[in-house]
């Protein structure tokens, strides 16, 4: 586990308190909360919610399946597919403040008997094979060198035939990456893979590729969507700042421009084990 990954999100101070303490100042009670509320905060990743339910729909969950969640960060896609799908969520997060909100804010929900996430390195799970019916990885890999090391104990874990999702920041062939963006203020910790290495190394692994979808016009227009939102009704009263700090606004700039030079790519691979 790298430590200047987990100091690039770990932010000053408890992160569940910051939370309540914005969504109260906002007149919203926490024994009253939806998930939906909290999307702007937990939902760490191009496209939000929308593109959490997108990759859902291709991982054959149903009642009581057991979904395992590599780089959980807050909880947000593992609370929104527990919620949607009635399944159980085990999150794997490296940022221990992470996984401590992440299980308070399910408690909020009444969600803790679904959902629960723990520190731990998705290169090296602390789970037998065979365990989980599906899993998935949302906006994690960018930080892992050992993509293939993560990508094998993904597979190990999985139940035969059991589907795996990948929905990363890829590297584009526009040039090099602006920084700092939300998931590195320097190329130190930044190991993004070109779509032809996340083909060879979801292979490599075991995974048969069942799909391959391309979604940078949409993550384009949807930051424009977003800051329309921004301009006519002002911030949410929670957000990625709260960990992220006050360089955030210039992360964002960065990663649109990055979209738009076709220096990333974001891009969902569905894969069966």
């Amino acid at each position: 586990m790298n430590p200047k990954v987990e100091v690039h999100y770990k932010g000053e101070g408890n992160l569940a308190d910051k939370i309540a303490a914005g969504l109260e100042k906002a007149g919203r009670r926490l024994d009253n909360l939806r998930t939906t509320d909290l999307a702007a905060i937990d939902e760490f990743h191009i496209r939000g919610r929308k593109a959490t339910l997108e990759l859902g729909e291709q991982l054959n969950l149903g009642a009581g399946a057991r979904l395992l969640d590599l780089g959980s960060g807050l909880g947000g896609p593992a609370r929104t597919l527990a919620e949607t799908y009635s399944c159980y969520v085990k999150g794997i997060d490296l940022t221990e403040e992470f996984c401590n909100a992440a299980n308070i804010i399910s408690s909020w929900l009444g969600l803790a008997g679904k959902v629960h996430c723990q520190q731990g390195d998705a290169t090296d799970l602390p789970f037998p094979e065979d365990e989980f019916d599906a899993t998935m990885t949302i906006h994690v890999a960018m930080n892992i060198p050992d993509k293939d090391k993560l990508y094998s104990e993904a597979r190990r874990t999985l139940k035969p035939g059991g589907r795996f999702a990948a929905y990363d920041v890829i590297q584009g062939d526009g040039g090099d990456v602006h920084f700092p963006v939300p998931w590195a203020r320097q190329p130190s910790i930044s190991h993004l893979a070109t779509d032809k290495q996340m083909q060879s190394l979801l292979t490599g692994a075991g995974f048969r590729i069942l799909d391959i979808h391309d979604s940078s016009e949409k993550s384009l227009t949807w930051f424009e969507e977003r800051m329309r939102q921004l301009s006519e009704s002002g911030p949410p009263p929670v957000s990625f700042n709260m960990f992220l700090g006050n360089d955030y606004p210039e992360m964002v700039r960065n990663q649109v421009r990055n979209l738009a030079e076709g220096r990333i790519r974001t891009i969902g691979y569905i894969c069966e084990g």
